[in-house]
């Protein structure tokens, strides 16, 4: 004897349509569409050997070694309207016994100061490397600042020198840009 399965089935869809509930959708909300991507991309690297900070032609130390990355996007306006916040890490490991003072300069295509912030790196050793980090937070009126500049200049400033200094400095740093990408129809 065959069943018919078409009775119960449909029994039990009228079922579903009945007692299932329907949110009321708002289109207008369609319209205004807003994305907060989180980008993170690599912006220094360096590793200087301690006989960087020693000039051995004319036997004088070298206290300052600098160095210049450009970073033209942030000059884009879309970019500049987008961004709510930046965050710069940056990990140093220091295997050289000094301390050092580490200025970073963002500068525009005149080379004009738009922000600038610092940190001081601990002294280490060559059995002991020591790893200093620093994270630099920059929002509200400094992002105007920030995004004015096309490039960064790193200037890594040494107590002392001499010829017999040994060990290394490296420097390694990310940048996480928050944003908010509004699109209207």
């Amino acid at each position: 004897m065959k069943k018919n399965l078409l009775t119960p089935l449909l029994g039990v869809f009228s079922c579903f349509l009945l007692f299932s509930c329907v949110k009321d959708v708002d289109f207008d909300q369609a319209e205004d569409i807003t994305a907060t991507p989180v980008v993170e991309l690599n912006l220094i690297y360096f590793d200087a050997n301690a006989n960087e900070f020693f000039d051995t032609i004319t036997n004088t130390p070298r206290l300052t070694l600098s160095d210049t990355t450009e970073i033209r996007f942030l000059d884009d306006t879309d970019f500049q309207e987008s961004l709510l916040r930046a965050e710069f890490f940056f990990r140093f490991t220091n295997s050289i016994p000094r301390d050092f003072l580490v200025d970073f300069q963002f500068l525009s295509e005149q080379n004009e100061e738009t922000y600038a912030t610092a940190t001081n790196v601990l002294q280490g050793s060559i059995d002991t490397p020591v790893i200093t980090e620093f994270t630099e937070t920059v929002e509200g009126d400094q992002i105007i600042e920030l995004t004015s500049a096309d490039k960064v200049v790193v200037s890594v400033t040494i107590p002392s020198s001499d010829a017999a200094l040994e060990g290394n400095l490296n420097l390694k740093s990310k940048t996480t840009y928050y944003l908010e990408i509004k699109e209207r129809n």
